[in-house]
């Protein structure tokens, strides 16, 4: 357990030595020393290498790993653990690419699982117990009759990852060792299985694992999950509540040893829209810190460029890093939309305060005076009509201000001042693999998009719903003024008349219609 702790709060390096084949394979650079000191001056006390074996190691029976690769993973440990972060490493995606057919092929898999880490354990022997291993990532099992097999197949290998780590003797008797459950789920059964495997190997310096990407809606932006709302917070409450009750209210520690929203990346912007993602953030962070969890941020590279050394986005880092001490003060947006002409009215936001104190607003180093600027009744903050009409100034377009709420305690809450009007749409001609909206944004940005069926059902992919996922059916590109109709999505659409809805972040909807007939489209307003 005190170990478990001090490795609060962790970090992936994700995309690197889990990439296939090499370290560099999926677009991250090759990790440095001063990577990591970054890393480790920004707050963070332990980083998770998932690395990837299957191919860097020979053939059967001894599958002797390659010397090359062993010896940079053992740098990166070594440089990792000089900086003084606790260092956990695995068996990433081996799980997917040949443990996963242990249920056909039982022999084969587990002699060469238990060669892995034979070598592995050896390699490691006598490092400093900050060094942690963890069985395999996200185990899974082709075939399978049930998820019941599957926990008792997670089980086996569990096992069998400890019995041969505690043979090779020295630390690696009393290392810490990690265990996922089946998928490192938090559902129950999962954690119920994983719960009977801790009490069978009757040994103390174990810890479980399980991964949270939040309530799927949300962490894909499907089904109308635009928003933090009770779904997820729900979600998120029940999973870490499941955990705490399950391992450490009887002192098993737990690893969150994923976390982020599955749909978060750099490369494809406006999927989650950045105030709800910091509303899910204060959450994670406070409530794995209530329920004494460990969380390791998953990072690919969306979060640290690790070319420039510096966070992407230093607000969503600060609020991650309020998160580990305190809660932060956050609001029902983190945009005010007004009108591009005529008389700016007021605006009212409704302030989450998360036990803090509402202190005022700022815009740069000048505060806004209340009572003028904005008043404050009960959680009800109203930005009036003469301050909203200078913070607008020109009212070109787009972010024309943005001001900042501060609390007695946590990060600050930015609000963008955005000048928008209704958005208008044209008729377009393409095929299913080449269709394109034209759209004028006109300072909206686009939430989500409905595609129904003249019969009112969904039309398109995931059909149970009419709401389609951002990104993989439908995509803005704002500097092009288009939305794109993905071929995924037209793969999936019966031919005729189809209505799509798109709900932009003002509020604002329009409505368009396509017909499909073969590969052909054309859309329209009317």
């Amino acid at each position: 357990m005190a170990t478990v702790a001090a490795m609060q709060p962790g970090w992936n390096l994700g995309n690197t030595f889990d990439a296939i084949p090499d370290e560099t394979s999926w677009g991250n650079p090759l990790t440095t020393q001063a990577m990591l000191h970054q890393v480790r001056s920004q707050g963070y006390k332990s980083i998770r290498i998932p690395i990837t074996w299957s191919n860097h190691h020979g053939a059967a029976p001894d599958y002797t790993i390659d010397s090359a690769w062993l010896s940079r993973v053992r740098q990166v440990v070594d440089w990792s653990l000089a900086e003084g972060l606790y260092v956990l490493i695995n068996l990433h995606h081996d799980s997917w690419q040949w443990i996963n057919t242990y249920p056909t092929d039982s022999t084969t898999v587990m002699n060469r699982y238990s060669a892995l880490w034979r070598q592995i354990a050896g390699t490691f022997r006598d490092y400093s117990p900050k060094l942690l291993f963890e069985s395999i990532n996200e185990p899974q099992f082709a075939g399978t009759s049930d998820d019941a097999q599957g926990d008792q197949l997670t089980n086996t290998l569990n096992t069998a990852f400890v019995r041969l780590v505690r043979q090779t003797g020295g630390a690696n008797a009393t290392r810490v060792l990690v265990l996922p459950t089946l998928h490192t789920s938090s559902e129950q059964p999962r954690l119920d299985a994983l719960s009977s495997t801790f009490t069978a190997l009757h040994d103390p310096n174990l810890a479980a694992t399980v991964h949270f990407y939040g309530w799927w809606p949300f962490s894909v932006n499907i089904a109308g999950g635009t928003k933090y709302d009770s779904n997820v917070e729900q979600d998120l409450t029940a999973s870490f509540d499941r955990v705490r009750t399950t391992f450490v209210s009887r002192g098993i520690p737990v690893i969150i040893g994923e976390w982020a929203l599955l749909s978060y990346d750099y490369t494809r912007p406006g999927i989650i829209e950045r105030g709800e993602f910091l509303k899910y953030i204060e959450a994670v962070g406070y409530n794995a810190r209530a329920r004494n969890l460990t969380t390791m941020l998953w990072d690919a590279g969306s979060f640290l460029d690790r070319n420039q050394l510096r966070w992407r986005d230093q607000g969503v880092f600060d609020m991650m890093k309020a998160s580990w001490t305190t809660r932060s003060g956050t609001a029902s947006s983190d945009q005010v939309y007004v009108p591009h002409t005529g008389t700016i009215p007021s605006r009212t936001l409704t302030l989450n305060l998360n036990g803090t104190t509402f202190q005022g607003l700022r815009q740069g180093s000048t505060a806004l005076a209340q009572g003028t600027d904005y008043t404050v009744s009960g959680t009800t903050l109203t930005l009036t009509s003469a301050a909203l009409t200078r913070l607008a100034g020109n009212r070109a377009y787009g972010v024309n201000a943005t001001i900042e709420a501060r609390f007695s305690q946590g990060a600050p809450w930015q609000i963008s001042i955005i000048s928008s009007d209704t958005p208008t749409q044209a008729a377009a001609t393409g095929t299913t693999s080449s269709f394109a909206i034209p759209t004028q944004f006109r300072g909206d940005q686009l939430a989500t998009m409905e595609a129904k069926y003249a019969d009112g059902s969904g039309a398109g992919p995931a059909n149970w719903t009419s709401y389609k996922e951002f990104w993989s059916s439908f995509q803005p590109d704002y500097s092009a003024g288009t939305i794109l109709l993905k071929p995924e999505f037209f793969a999936e659409v019966n031919d005729g008349r189809v209505t799509l809805t798109f709900h932009f972040w003002s509020g604002k909807q329009l409505t368009y219609y396509i017909t499909k007939s073969g590969t052909t489209v054309t859309g329209g307003t009317g």
